[in-house]
């Protein structure tokens, strides 16, 4: 009689791994699903076992018996920018590091880009039951929505602005600080007539604004132009164009984002006036090409490496049924040749 090796006698089901293995099925299970609460050992051997019988554990038939999906939807609302793209640097920039971190838990990213037509459509995405957790980057104009959705829905988290007495748990930089040590830098360098260039529609640009006139206030002066331009480059730069074209040039712009910042960039050399002679310009975010620019860009730098992980590790967080708080990030001022 011939002795049949474990090799040759593949495991099919769960069970007759785990009687291989001389643990429990529900050992296996976790083993193979990497759960940190199962031995380092123990996963090593259940795994080699595993591989050797070329035994898959079914993640979907596993997901539905727990009622997962194993997907984090990240969804970007765009209901004041119709016409941004998901290339878009700032979204770029924040999109790798959180898909890393999504992927470092063992799910899935399920990228939307909403533009919203009525106020349900965060609802539809939360009660379609397509992921476990929701991220959303950027309130947009949509913060009535989301904070309506938040109210009843708990594993979300929400890149944006901070509000006192909010549902939404939020994380992202103290825009105020931002916005108010961007102007006091132009300031403290002699500048007196200021502009700041962005739609304050937006809870976050709305938040750099109010620093932006709390650093005139203390200064003394109202000397200070708001231009409320859309965030597209072509947008931004047809806006600033149109009112150099018109208007006295200011001394010293605050963009409410560094692709603000490139279309101020462009149009002022349009214009004949030099940066940072004529004209001082500061943006916003720290994106990677910001350095790369002519002049390279004083910016305000949001830590969004950080940023993303930290969103990742709170939804997980409530996905568990813990109690989290929101994050707010200090901004740093990053000194370039722009200002």
């Amino acid at each position: 009689m011939t002795e049949t090796s474990p090799a040759s006698t593949p495991a099919s089901t769960l069970a007759e791994l785990a009687q291989l293995a001389g643990v429990s099925v529900a050992t296996v299970s976790r083993a193979l699903a990497g759960n940190p609460v199962i031995a380092k050992a123990t996963r090593s051997r259940i795994e080699v076992l595993a591989r050797e019988h070329g035994f898959q554990l079914n993640q979907a038939a596993r997901n539905l018996r727990l009622k997962r999906t194993g997907a984090i939807a990240v969804v970007l609302p765009l209901g004041h920018e119709a016409e941004q793209h998901l290339s878009d640097p700032f979204f770029m920039s924040l999109l790798a590091p959180l898909a890393d971190a999504i992927a470092d838990r063992g799910h899935d990213l399920l990228l939307s880009r909403v533009i919203p037509r009525d106020d349900r459509w965060l609802d539809a995405i939360v009660d379609a039951g397509r992921a476990d957790g929701v991220i959303v980057i950027g309130q947009s104009n949509q913060s009535a929505a989301i904070e309506r959705v938040a109210a009843r829905y708990r594993p979300m988290i929400v890149w944006g602005a901070d509000g006192q007495s909010q549902a939404q748990i939020t994380v992202g930089t103290d825009n105020v600080a931002g916005g108010r040590m961007a102007a006091e830098h132009l300031l403290n360098q002699g500048r007196t007539r200021l502009a700041f260039v962005g739609n304050i529609e937006v809870p976050e640009f709305a938040a750099r604004y109010a620093g932006f006139e709390q650093a005139l206030h203390h200064a003394g002066t109202s000397a200070a132009t708001l231009l409320p331009v859309h965030l597209t480059g072509d947008a931004s730069y047809s806006a600033i164009e149109d009112y150099l074209a018109g208007h006295p040039s200011p001394d010293g712009i605050v963009a409410a984002s560094d692709v603000i910042a490139m279309s101020a960039l462009r149009a002022l050399a349009g214009h004949g006036k030099r940066v940072p002679q004529d004209v001082g310009v500061i943006g916003y975010d720290d994106v990677l090409i910001s350095m790369y620019t002519t002049p390279s860009l004083t910016t305000i730098r949001q830590d969004v490496a950080r940023g993303a992980k930290t969103m990742v590790d709170l939804l997980f967080q409530r996905m568990e049924g813990q109690e989290v708080a929101s994050v707010v990030m200090e901004p740093e001022l990053i000194l370039r040749n722009s200002a």
